[in-house]
């Protein structure tokens, strides 16, 4: 199983991002390797989708939620692999929260077996994958990922605050 990594965000308990970005090239020790639009499609449609887990760190054991009980939600977009997730009133959901929230969690990630694939002298296209997990991590392959989380409360100050503003200028 391979793993790879991309970003996260959060409105309060609930975390979205992208689990992998179409097109955004990554080196995997000297192979340059991207993701291609598609790639998910027929895992995300087969009965084994709802096995899919969210995980942390790519700890089975770190369970974070489940697409067969939709407390993670996946889907393809132009993007990428997107992904909403419903963090558990657990001490690793709050835990997982925090470090997301703090800016410690650098991305996320994605574990994978690969059913098809393209293959140049330096480079990989996949084309098509199994995916098994989508992890969040403080170490992802994909350097161009980041983590925002916004917390509720900051963003109702901030749209207070814009609002005041406009107030003003009518």
């Amino acid at each position: 199983m391979e793993k790879r990594a991309f970003s996260v965000e959060s409105k309060g308990r609930t975390l979205s991002g992208y689990a992998a970005v179409f097109d955004s090239p990554t080196m995997i020790g000297n192979i340059r390797e991207v993701v291609k639009k598609g790639a998910f499609t027929r895992s995300l449609a087969s009965l084994d989708a709802s096995k899919i887990k969210a995980i942390y760190e790519h700890d089975t054991s770190q369970l974070l939620g489940r697409l067969g009980s939709n407390t993670l939600r996946l889907w393809e977009d132009d993007t990428g692999l997107r992904f909403e997730l419903d963090l558990p009133n657990t001490t690793l959901g709050n835990d997982v929260a925090e470090l997301v929230k703090r800016g410690d969690l650098a991305g996320c990630s994605f574990g994978f077996i690969v059913r098809s694939e393209n293959w140049t002298n330096t480079s990989r296209e996949l084309l098509d994958v199994d995916l098994f997990e989508i992890t969040l991590t403080s170490s992802p392959a994909y350097e161009a990922t980041s983590v925002d989380i916004r917390a509720k409360r900051q963003a109702i100050k901030r749209l207070s605050a814009a609002q005041k503003y406009l107030e003003c200028l009518t």
